[in-house]
């Protein structure tokens, strides 16, 4: 039974892969993203620049061959600081919704399997947290424990896990009373262990998709707390604080907001493109057409 149930999940993975390769905006998502993850990483040997590095006689200039997006007022160059940028962003997006897929898979997964009062209290709970101002939480917590970047990971990954408890409850709650579970129960597993070994690894195709369009919700939200000043501070740099520099002086300098935008945004297209394809690949209804 175990090895049907392998086969027939490994059938399952293998054709959203074939469906996934036959989505060319996906692929193209999923080539743009790979692009940018390699660049962050290998962000301190390619850069032309330090990111510290000011020219104050040189202040703010166009795009040229020395500049190939030219220089923010302060003389730094513009390419450097947005390929830092990214890494942050890229990071914040990545780690915070690390933080909410763990919380709100196991939430989901315990709430979903046992039931009962279990249920009723645990989602109760979501929803009394779904009721609070979290964009004034999370500010609150930026301003208490100060501006940490490690702090602004976890608060945004901290309050974006509801959703994904909803998600996972709603897909274990129609596995539960499915035979491999009672199967696994007869062979006397212990409910953790059904929770996850079978549960959990079965709930990972609506996972994976909300995930590509949680990483792109995370990352507007922290440059939304950059654009408010909030979020990053300098000498560091995101999208989002570049982003910021560059509306106060986009009559003047508009480089400084064009080219941070066209990245944020290309990074967004990108995740949705490959979050809309992944829906469709996972999705077992296509696979019956």
């Amino acid at each position: 039974m175990n090895s049907s149930i392998e086969e027939n999940s490994s059938s399952l993975w293998k054709d959203a892969w074939i469906k996934l390769s036959k989505n060319r905006l996906a692929l193209f998502g999923l080539a743009i993203l790979c692009i940018l993850i390699i660049t962050s990483l290998l962000t301190p040997l390619i850069a032309p620049y330090s990111y510290e590095a000011q020219n104050l006689e040189l202040g703010a200039t166009s795009p040229s061959i020395q500049h190939w997006l030219g220089t923010d007022i302060f003389g730094r160059d513009m390419l450097t600081r947005i390929m830092y940028g990214g890494r942050v962003s890229l990071m914040v997006g990545f780690i915070a919704t690390a933080v909410a897929l763990v919380i709100g898979i196991l939430w989901g997964a315990v709430a979903g399997f046992f039931g009962g009062r279990v249920d009723a209290v645990m989602m109760r709970i979501v929803d009394m947290l779904y009721a609070l101002p979290f964009m004034i939480f999370i500010i609150l917590l930026m301003v208490v424990f100060g501006r940490n970047i490690l702090l602004l990971f976890f608060a945004i990954g901290a309050v974006e896990w509801l959703t994904m408890a909803r998600i996972v409850r709603s897909q274990v709650m129609a596995l539960r009373n499915q035979e491999f579970v009672e199967a696994a129960n007869s062979l006397g597993l212990s409910q953790w262990t059904i929770i996850r070994r079978h549960i959990i690894p079965n709930t990972l195709g609506p996972v994976i998709v909300y995930t590509t369009l949680t990483i792109p919700s995370v990352m507007l939200l922290e440059a939304f707390l950059s654009f408010l000043g909030l979020g990053i501070q300098p000498p560091q740099s995101s999208w989002g604080l570049l982003i910021n520099y560059g509306v106060e002086t986009m009559e003047e300098f508009p480089w400084l907001l064009i080219f941070p935008g066209i990245a944020l945004s290309l990074t967004l297209f990108a995740l949705n493109f490959l979050g809309d394809g992944l829906r469709d690949a996972l999705d077992p209804r296509a696979s019956k057409d």
